[in-house]
């Protein structure tokens, strides 16, 4: 599949856009805000949409560990009502699933009407990190690659809109972000044994991406990629082209005015010591 980047950035004005780059070349912090803000009002009206319809909307978020895929469901979901857009990032299967049908842990998670759900990782993983890491054969990796084309044909003809990403890192940035987790203690967390072992399997991670490409990339589910070393250009063009996939329109809304408050009709103040947080800032 060959990676290619769109210079416009599709439903964005373009004094939204937020493509003035620093020296460094990567989006200016202000011109970033401003192109969010205008992205998340539009996100807005997607989920009153999405509720107004019933609309059932599907997001998935794959790609290397450092590639920005948590930075971009945070984008999406900083202005919406986590009551219709659900993050889903499943732990790693318990005893009892890993003798179910694969597929049957990620279907229960699939959006009802109303709804939007973004996968942070999902039925992907066989494809990617059990297969390079040995948590699964190659047998059941192949079956995998071989029918989740299907899986994904029956959730799109149930009524499901279903987007795929994948967000493409370069081997120096991935270095540059794995590095400053180190030094981060506020992102060590995010650091595992797991995270090192697939740094270090970048070629065998190439190879199982690019066979996942070659199978599951079909026209009625395809795979778009987002090129992701500056994180704020890559979220800004991800939310557009997410709101360029979905045919939403504004909704009526009802006028929104504050009431006149109630009288206090002889309420008074309790006498109570309240335990105070102390103020230290």
């Amino acid at each position: 599949m060959a990676f290619s980047r769109s210079s416009e950035m599709s439903g964005t004005p373009k004094e939204a856009r937020g493509d003035k780059p620093n020296a460094d070349g990567k989006v200016d912090d202000k011109m970033y805000l401003e192109a969010l803000r205008h992205l998340h009002v539009e996100l807005v009206k997607m989920q009153e949409w999405v509720v107004h319809t019933g609309a059932k909307v599907c997001v998935v978020f794959e790609g290397r560990d450092g590639a920005g895929k948590g930075g971009t469901i945070k984008a999406i979901t900083e202005r919406t009502s986590p009551r219709v857009f659900r993050v889903i990032a499943l732990p790693a299967p318990s005893e009892r699933e890993k003798t179910q049908m694969y597929m049957q842990r990620y279907i229960p998670h699939l959006p009802a009407a109303g709804e939007v759900v973004l996968f942070d990782r999902s039925w992907y993983n066989r494809a990617g990190v059990e297969r390079v890491m040995g948590f699964c054969t190659e047998d059941e990796a192949q079956e995998f690659l071989m029918i989740v084309p299907l899986v994904e044909r029956a959730v799109i003809h149930s009524g499901v809109i279903l987007i795929k990403y994948w967000l493409e890192v370069s081997p120096e940035e991935q270095t540059r972000r794995l590095e400053d987790r180190i030094h981060d203690e506020r992102k060590v967390w995010k650091l595992s044994p797991m995270d090192l072992e697939s740094y270090r399997r970048w070629y065998d991670y190439s190879r199982a991406r690019d066979q996942m490409f070659a199978l599951t990339d079909t026209d009625i589910a395809p795979w778009f990629v987002v090129r992701s070393d500056d994180k704020k250009r890559a979220r800004l063009n991800a939310i557009s082209h997410l709101l360029s996939k979905i045919p939403y329109h504004s909704v009526p809304r009802e006028k929104v005015s504050l009431p006149h408050r109630q009288k206090a009709g002889g309420y008074r103040e309790l006498d109570h010591p309240f335990r105070y947080v102390p103020e230290k800032y």
